[in-house]
């Protein structure tokens, strides 16, 4: 099989022009989730959200939110990284989280988990500038890179949290984890690992947790994430896979 980690690079655009759920496309196996969330009275709050902060000016990104959902079918996903919310500067988000748009120069936490990875599976990190920090191969591959607030405003980060964005991403890990096989999830720091009361306990999957890769963790206890082997255990348990 391919192996999950190689990752050729995806063009990325500027930041969201309009607060319209119908021109954020998913993958059929997501549009049912997608859409009760939007009818819902969380989503409609959520979207006049954005709006109004569209109409004040607000520079916003990504210009596709719900693009983790594009690239990945909920049929297709064999590994969870969940990450906080999208870059705040301009040309980073690619609505996946931790990747960044090809040429972007590798945040630090990215280029950790790039490290991790070489030291873990010997693979080394991807050519820069194309694909540099772009992971949407790995999306393509199987990798649910979910962010759990899926909108920021340019220079303030968490500027979305708390609108709604995270009632319909936990409701998109509780789908994967309610799922027919197993799968692993990576929780990388205390905001990914306070999501692990969703993930069903009996279904097999996989749970890694360690810190955060940013440098301000990545090599703390309790729970270093430099040398973790999140990688290889992952790999190996999706070859294990029937």
């Amino acid at each position: 099989m391919n192996s999950l980690f190689d990752t050729p690079g995806s063009p990325c655009g500027d930041c969201l022009q309009q607060a319209q759920p119908q021109d954020w496309p998913v993958a059929p196996g997501w549009q049912p989730l997608v859409q009760h969330f939007f009818a819902s009275p969380q989503g409609r709050a959520l979207q006049g959200f954005l709006q109004a902060r569209l109409d004040a000016g607000a520079v916003v990104f990504p210009p596709q939110p719900l693009r983790a959902l594009a690239l990945t079918a909920p049929e297709a996903v064999r590994v969870v990284i969940l990450g906080q919310d999208p870059y705040h500067g301009r040309g980073q988000a690619e609505g996946l989280a931790f990747s960044v748009a090809p040429g972007v120069p590798l945040p630090p936490s990215l280029r950790n988990i790039f490290k991790e990875r070489e030291r873990d599976l010997g693979l080394p990190a991807p050519a820069f500038p194309q694909p540099g920090g772009s992971l949407v191969d790995w999306a393509r591959q199987g990798w649910l890179l979910l962010n759990t607030c899926l909108t920021v405003e340019e220079g303030q980060p968490a500027s979305h949290a708390g609108q709604g964005w995270e009632c319909l991403t936990d409701a998109v890990i509780r789908h994967i984890a309610q799922g027919p096989r197993p799968v692993v999830f990576m929780l990388w720091g205390r905001h990914a690992q306070a999501k692990q009361a969703l993930i069903a306990a009996d279904r097999g999957h996989l749970v890694l947790c360690a810190n955060h890769p940013s440098p301000l963790s990545a090599l703390r206890p309790p729970v270093p994430f430099m040398g973790c082997g999140h990688f290889g255990q992952a790999q190996a348990f999706i070859d294990a896979q029937p």
